[in-house]
């Protein structure tokens, strides 16, 4: 025979080879089809002992995520909030952390070069934003008064004796 009949040539070469493969070839779809129809149908027991299963814990695990909160009317005037709420709500997220080298609330050496720039600085850095700080903390919505009153906040909290401007 020639070296390109070979290499054609089929791999099962007796009666015995070709029941083996056979059978295999039904045993082993048949097996993975069994053991996929046990992964899929066994589920966790709940004991009769767990609360898991109660009214309560399943009004919780189908809670919502977010609660809508009111509903503001858009011609309403505008409710000025304080440098602490605004600190809680924008600025916390980073200056609370540390993230992206923010400099944390009450890190007196971290705010000290900052504090000694004075607070109009401090204030324009803020609105306008400075290296990875968006302008706002983020929050467009901010007035300059409002802004001014989160800086003084959180400069005092640091070491600043900065004097909170009126509304």
């Amino acid at each position: 025979m020639s070296a390109e009949h070979d290499e054609h040539s089929s791999l099962i070469k007796t009666p015995k080879q070709l029941i083996v493969v056979v059978v295999l070839s039904l045993v082993v779809p048949i097996t993975a089809f069994i053991l996929l129809s046990q992964l899929v149908t066994t589920g966790a027991t709940v004991s009769s002992t767990s609360t898991a299963m109660s009214a309560a814990a399943t009004a919780e695990r189908l809670k919502p995520v977010g609660e809508m909160g009111a509903i503001a009317d858009p011609n309403a005037p505008k409710v000025e909030k304080t440098g602490e709420e605004i600190v809680k709500t924008a600025c916390a997220a980073c200056h609370t952390t540390g993230v992206m080298n923010a400099p944390k609330l009450a890190d007196k050496g971290a705010w000290a070069p900052r504090i000694a720039t004075g607070l109009d600085k401090l204030v324009a850095n803020a609105s306008n934003g400075i290296r990875q700080m968006p302008a706002r903390g983020g929050n467009p919505g901010l007035s300059n008064s409002e802004i001014a009153r989160a800086v003084v906040y959180m400069t005092n909290q640091s070491g600043a004796s900065f004097k909170e401007p009126q509304k």
